[in-house]
């Protein structure tokens, strides 16, 4: 199986779980997470980015790495002596230095790797924060032929709000964030992967996530000879045909067609029809008009017992 090694904060464990899910029936396919929750470029005194990279890519060989980091960098960092606050312009040089060299010790392994950007948060400040750090990231990853994923218009509202509901990756309105305005749902990490396969399927060769991967042929092997194409199938066509129009296939009346039986002259029915006589009316019904009335003859014999 092919490793996909996810590293990164909380945000990354939360993006490697989406990922587990999309590519479950996929034995080709390994997720594996090596993130730190509170970690960050700050506080490099705590885990160190561009140095634990390193190590994790010799141990996993992945084929692909996915960075997601920089949800905890919202505070004062040590520059030199000095301790600078968050987006000052001497904390910004450090922090693009920082992320900078993690992209550096990625690509330096040679291996293709994907860097995911923050969401909105329901802070403001935070928010704004945020976009501040992914023009960083998209800077850091491109510099060192990385991808950047903007995963952004998929938890803001039409107004680029932050927003607690909205659509999964099925159009579906369900809950992406928790209470907090910081985690993410289990839906929203399923919605955090979904911008992130496409990329991540293209580095990996494959279409969707539960494809395998196509073997390709060892260089110099010989090229087999496509088949020749098979001729064309010719169908024969005919005029559309009328069922009330027998001429058009030569004959002169519909199949299963048969002349009628000649009626019997002497039947009421055809002396009606044929010589207009009415049939005489039998006495009392509805169209005996004779005057005076004949009288109907006796079809029932009633016989009175005598007691």
């Amino acid at each position: 199986a092919r490793t996909v090694l996810v590293v990164g904060d909380f945000m990354a464990a939360g993006l490697a779980e989406g990922l587990d899910t999309a590519f479950a029936e996929n034995a080709g396919v390994r997720i594996v997470v090596r993130s730190n929750g509170s970690s960050g470029f700050v506080r490099d005194d705590f885990y160190n980015w561009p140095e634990q990279i390193k190590s994790l890519i010799e141990t996993e060989k992945p084929a692909a790495v996915i960075v997601m980091l920089g949800s905890n960098d919202r505070q004062s960092m040590k520059v030199g002596d000095m301790r600078e606050q968050p987006r000052s312009e001497n904390w910004t040089k450090e922090y693009e230095r920082r992320t900078d060299a993690l992209g550096k010790a990625i690509a330096a392994a040679k291996v293709p790797f994907l860097w995911v950007g923050m969401p909105a948060f329901r802070v403001p400040k935070m928010t704004s924060d945020m976009l501040a750090f992914n023009d960083i990231y998209h800077q850091a990853a491109e510099s060192h032929g990385g991808e950047f994923v903007d995963i952004w218009d998929g938890f803001v509202d039409e107004n680029g709000a932050f927003v607690t509901s909205g659509p999964d990756i099925n159009g579906q309105p369900v809950r992406l964030r928790a209470d907090d305005g910081i985690n993410i749902s289990k839906a929203g990490k399923r919605k955090l992967a979904f911008y992130t396969e496409k990329p991540l399927l293209k580095i990996l060769g494959l279409t969707a996530p539960g494809s395998m991967i196509t073997p390709s042929a060892p260089a110099g092997a010989p090229v087999e000879t496509p088949a020749p194409a098979a001729p064309p199938i010719v169908i024969d066509r005919t005029a559309p045909m009328l069922l009330s129009d027998p001429a058009l296939d030569g004959g002169s009346e519909l199949l299963g067609a048969a002349p009628p039986a000649k009626a019997n002259p002497d039947l009421p029915g055809e002396k009606l029809v044929v010589e207009g006589k009415a049939p005489i009316a039998s006495p009392g019904r509805a169209d005996d008009f004779s005057w005076p009335p004949k009288a109907a003859a006796a079809t029932d014999t009633t016989t009175a017992i005598n007691r």
